[in-house]
Protein backbone atom coordinates (compact mmCIF):
# COMPACT_ATOMS: atom_id res chain seq x y z
CA UNK A 1 0.00 0.00 0.00
CA UNK A 2 1.21 3.62 -0.92
CA UNK A 3 2.53 5.61 2.08
CA UNK A 4 0.23 8.36 2.80
CA UNK A 5 1.66 12.16 2.71
CA UNK A 6 0.29 14.85 4.79
CA UNK A 7 1.60 18.29 4.60
CA UNK A 8 0.58 21.52 6.88
CA UNK A 9 0.98 24.66 6.34
CA UNK A 10 1.96 27.14 8.96
CA UNK A 11 0.10 30.39 7.98
CA UNK A 12 1.40 32.10 11.14
CA UNK A 13 5.12 34.16 10.79
CA UNK A 14 5.75 32.82 13.73
CA UNK A 15 7.69 29.07 13.05
CA UNK A 16 7.24 28.06 16.77
CA UNK A 17 4.13 29.43 17.91
CA UNK A 18 0.54 28.22 18.74
CA UNK A 19 -0.56 27.85 15.01
CA UNK A 20 2.38 25.48 14.37
CA UNK A 21 2.14 23.78 18.12
CA UNK A 22 -1.38 22.24 16.60
CA UNK A 23 0.04 21.59 13.49
CA UNK A 24 2.58 19.26 14.85
CA UNK A 25 0.39 17.47 16.72
CA UNK A 26 -1.93 16.88 13.64
CA UNK A 27 1.29 15.65 12.14
CA UNK A 28 2.20 13.90 14.96
CA UNK A 29 -0.82 11.55 15.22
CA UNK A 30 -0.70 11.50 11.40
CA UNK A 31 3.06 9.83 11.70
CA UNK A 32 1.54 7.73 14.33
CA UNK A 33 -0.90 6.14 11.84
CA UNK A 34 1.56 5.98 9.26
CA UNK A 35 1.69 8.65 7.36
CA UNK A 36 5.00 10.56 6.29
CA UNK A 37 4.60 14.04 7.13
CA UNK A 38 6.11 17.58 6.37
CA UNK A 39 5.65 21.08 7.97
CA UNK A 40 5.97 24.42 5.55
CA UNK A 41 6.31 27.95 6.74
CA UNK A 42 4.25 30.41 4.97
CA UNK A 43 6.92 33.10 5.85
CA UNK A 44 9.71 31.03 4.36
CA UNK A 45 7.13 30.06 1.09
CA UNK A 46 6.72 33.80 0.04
CA UNK A 47 10.95 34.81 0.34
CA UNK A 48 12.11 35.69 -2.72
CA UNK A 49 8.38 37.18 -3.89
CA UNK A 50 9.11 40.33 -6.13
CA UNK A 51 5.11 40.67 -5.18
CA UNK A 52 3.79 38.57 -2.08
CA UNK A 53 0.20 38.91 -3.56
CA UNK A 54 -1.08 38.37 -6.66
CA UNK A 55 -2.26 40.50 -9.35
CA UNK A 56 -3.91 38.29 -12.08
CA UNK A 57 -1.52 39.51 -14.42
CA UNK A 58 -2.89 36.15 -16.40
CA UNK A 59 -5.59 34.29 -16.84
CA UNK A 60 -5.25 31.50 -16.80
CA UNK A 61 -2.45 31.90 -14.65
CA UNK A 62 0.73 30.89 -16.12
CA UNK A 63 3.05 30.79 -12.73
CA UNK A 64 5.56 33.31 -13.82
CA UNK A 65 5.60 35.48 -10.97
CA UNK A 66 6.76 32.98 -8.51
CA UNK A 67 8.95 30.28 -11.24
CA UNK A 68 11.86 29.43 -9.56
CA UNK A 69 11.00 30.62 -5.78
CA UNK A 70 10.43 28.58 -3.11
CA UNK A 71 6.46 28.94 -3.28
CA UNK A 72 6.97 27.31 -6.43
CA UNK A 73 8.36 24.35 -4.65
CA UNK A 74 5.22 24.70 -1.64
CA UNK A 75 3.35 24.02 -4.65
CA UNK A 76 4.77 21.19 -5.84
CA UNK A 77 5.21 19.66 -2.53
CA UNK A 78 1.63 20.31 -2.18
CA UNK A 79 0.51 18.62 -5.18
CA UNK A 80 2.07 15.36 -4.33
CA UNK A 81 0.37 15.47 -1.32
CA UNK A 82 -2.77 12.95 -0.31
CA UNK A 83 -3.72 15.08 2.62
CA UNK A 84 -2.95 18.89 3.09
CA UNK A 85 -3.56 20.86 6.86
CA UNK A 86 -4.22 24.53 7.03
CA UNK A 87 -3.08 26.20 9.92
CA UNK A 88 -3.78 30.40 10.78
CA UNK A 89 -3.94 32.28 13.50
CA UNK A 90 -6.95 34.77 13.48
CA UNK A 91 -6.02 38.08 12.25
CA UNK A 92 -9.50 40.22 12.41
CA UNK A 93 -11.61 37.55 12.34
CA UNK A 94 -9.92 35.63 9.01
CA UNK A 95 -7.23 34.00 7.79
CA UNK A 96 -3.54 35.56 8.03
CA UNK A 97 -2.18 37.45 4.73
CA UNK A 98 0.30 35.42 4.57
CA UNK A 99 -1.86 32.53 3.85
CA UNK A 100 -3.82 34.48 2.02
CA UNK A 101 -1.86 35.16 -0.36
CA UNK A 102 0.03 31.77 -1.15
CA UNK A 103 -3.48 30.55 -1.75
CA UNK A 104 -4.12 33.23 -4.16
CA UNK A 105 -1.30 32.70 -5.99
CA UNK A 106 -2.20 29.02 -6.27
CA UNK A 107 -4.62 30.00 -9.43
CA UNK A 108 -2.18 27.90 -11.26
CA UNK A 109 -2.80 24.77 -9.37
CA UNK A 110 -6.58 25.09 -9.67
CA UNK A 111 -6.55 25.36 -13.37
CA UNK A 112 -4.39 22.05 -13.47
CA UNK A 113 -6.83 20.77 -11.14
CA UNK A 114 -4.05 20.12 -8.75
CA UNK A 115 -5.17 19.62 -5.55
CA UNK A 116 -9.27 18.46 -6.48
CA UNK A 117 -9.87 15.20 -4.52
CA UNK A 118 -7.05 15.87 -2.12
CA UNK A 119 -7.98 15.42 1.69
CA UNK A 120 -8.01 18.79 3.91
CA UNK A 121 -8.74 20.06 7.18
CA UNK A 122 -8.26 23.13 8.89
CA UNK A 123 -6.61 24.37 12.24
CA UNK A 124 -7.14 28.13 13.43
CA UNK A 125 -5.99 29.91 17.06
CA UNK A 126 -7.07 33.02 18.51
CA UNK A 127 -6.15 35.32 21.61
CA UNK A 128 -9.84 34.56 23.33
CA UNK A 129 -12.43 31.66 23.54
CA UNK A 130 -14.59 32.81 21.18
CA UNK A 131 -11.85 35.50 18.70
CA UNK A 132 -12.98 34.39 15.50
CA UNK A 133 -11.37 30.67 15.27
CA UNK A 134 -15.01 29.24 13.71
CA UNK A 135 -14.77 31.81 10.72
CA UNK A 136 -11.05 31.38 10.53
CA UNK A 137 -11.59 27.48 10.04
CA UNK A 138 -14.45 28.75 7.53
CA UNK A 139 -12.95 30.77 5.72
CA UNK A 140 -9.92 27.56 5.13
CA UNK A 141 -12.59 25.42 4.13
CA UNK A 142 -13.64 27.55 1.66
CA UNK A 143 -10.01 27.77 0.07
CA UNK A 144 -10.02 24.00 0.26
CA UNK A 145 -13.02 23.79 -1.47
CA UNK A 146 -12.68 26.44 -4.37
CA UNK A 147 -9.44 23.95 -5.13
CA UNK A 148 -12.04 20.97 -4.90
CA UNK A 149 -10.67 19.37 -1.99
CA UNK A 150 -12.52 16.74 0.26
CA UNK A 151 -12.69 18.67 3.67
CA UNK A 152 -12.90 16.94 7.17
CA UNK A 153 -13.46 17.97 10.65
CA UNK A 154 -12.39 16.87 13.59
CA UNK A 155 -15.53 14.42 14.32
CA UNK A 156 -14.56 10.72 14.11
CA UNK A 157 -16.65 7.52 14.97
CA UNK A 158 -14.59 5.99 17.21
CA UNK A 159 -13.14 8.95 18.88
CA UNK A 160 -15.38 12.26 19.36
CA UNK A 161 -18.27 14.48 17.54
CA UNK A 162 -16.43 17.94 17.01
CA UNK A 163 -16.82 20.70 14.96
CA UNK A 164 -15.29 22.44 11.95
CA UNK A 165 -11.98 21.39 12.66
CA UNK A 166 -9.16 22.94 15.43
CA UNK A 167 -10.64 25.86 17.22
CA UNK A 168 -8.02 27.00 20.08
CA UNK A 169 -7.24 29.26 22.33
CA UNK A 170 -3.60 30.59 22.73
CA UNK A 171 -1.40 28.96 25.09
CA UNK A 172 -2.05 26.54 22.20
CA UNK A 173 0.32 23.86 24.33
CA UNK A 174 -2.81 24.58 27.66
CA UNK A 175 -5.99 23.97 25.38
CA UNK A 176 -6.11 20.12 25.74
CA UNK A 177 -9.65 20.06 24.07
CA UNK A 178 -7.62 21.91 20.68
CA UNK A 179 -4.97 19.09 21.28
CA UNK A 180 -7.53 16.14 21.26
CA UNK A 181 -9.28 17.83 18.13
CA UNK A 182 -5.83 17.99 16.23
CA UNK A 183 -4.92 14.61 17.15
CA UNK A 184 -7.96 13.25 15.86
CA UNK A 185 -7.80 15.32 12.71
CA UNK A 186 -4.44 13.76 12.07
CA UNK A 187 -5.98 10.47 12.35
CA UNK A 188 -9.12 11.30 10.10
CA UNK A 189 -6.94 12.43 7.22
CA UNK A 190 -4.93 8.79 7.36
CA UNK A 191 -7.96 7.40 6.85
CA UNK A 192 -9.96 9.27 4.71
CA UNK A 193 -6.84 8.88 2.24
CA UNK A 194 -7.10 5.17 2.93
CA UNK A 195 -10.38 4.93 2.10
Amino acid sequence: MKEIYVVAINGSPNKDGNTAFLLRQVLNAAEEAGAKTELLHSMEILEGQEKPYCEACSTPCIGDCYEGTKLEEAFKTISKADAIVLGSPVYFGTVSAQLKAIFDKSRSLRKEKALVGKVGAAVSVGSSRFGGQETTVRALHDIMMVHGMTVVSDSSLSMSVGHHGVCAQKPAENDTEAIKSARIIGLRLVEECKG
